[in-house]
């Protein structure tokens, strides 16, 4: 995790700050990384992914009436590019909205519908149970399109769209894109198969071993494997 926060790093180091005797607080740690000119700056970088100037079916935004409450009860989506040498890859998530673990990706050479559906497919096998689900996205051709949408009804997954150019309305997805490309991918990789492979890996950092903030620095796959646990009723 070479870009993680400084919060986050004090958390994972504060036992090992204790057991070797060094008195150090979080704001102290800030002040050192400063003054090593260590902290991390943001990345600021842009590329439009989104299309949604078509005629397909813009379905409603559920979210505004849904807050979710247990895993898999939401999942979020979003497309995000990576560049490799002098060409372009686009990442396609999909992610639980309550335990913020990554539960499908797929890196496609394009934009097609068909390589965001691998990410969906992903997703579905990693599911631990039955329950209701919505997806929610933005209004991409993507997403809107017939064969994401079939993938979406086989698997009794109800569809749910932003209603707008509001970039909040799907916010948590972007944020995880935001992420993945800030903390993990930032090595130049020489081929598609060695990009995989490193999407591969930071995903699996990012699920098992970086803390969230906002899970009260539990991991995305400690949080969703235990809810999972204390909301299965054995009738799904």
């Amino acid at each position: 995790m070479p870009r993680i926060g400084t919060r986050k790093l004090y958390y994972l180091l504060k036992t090992e700050f204790a057991r070797q005797g060094l008195k150090i607080g979080r704001d102290a740690l800030f002040d050192y990384l400063r003054s090593e000119q260590l902290l991390i700056r943001p990345k600021k970088n842009y590329t439009k992914t989104t299309n949604s100037k078509h005629w397909l079916r813009k379905h409603p935004n559920l979210l505004k009436e849904v807050q979710a409450r247990r895993p898999e009860e939401v999942f979020v989506s979003d497309i995000t590019y990576l560049k490799n040498g002098e060409r372009t890859y686009y990442l396609s998530l999909v992610t639980d909205a309550y335990s913020r673990k990554i539960m499908g990706y797929h890196v496609g050479d394009d934009l097609s519908a068909e390589n965001a559906v691998q990410a969906l497919r992903m997703a579905v096998k990693e599911r631990l149970n039955k329950k209701e689900l919505i997806h929610h996205s933005d209004r991409g051709l993507q997403y809107a399109s017939a064969v994401y949408q079939l993938e979406l009804q086989r698997n009794q997954i109800r569809p749910s769209m932003t209603d707008g150019y509001d970039c909040y309305q799907n916010a948590l997805a972007e944020r995880i894109n935001g992420i993945l490309k800030q903390e993990f991918l930032l090595y130049a990789c020489q081929t598609k198969e060695e990009l995989e492979l490193l999407v591969k890996e930071s995903i699996e950092t990012y699920n098992q071993e970086r803390p969230h903030l906002s899970l009260q620095m539990n991991t995305p796959a400690e949080v969703h494997k235990k809810a999972c646990e204390n909301n299965f009723t054995g009738s799904d």
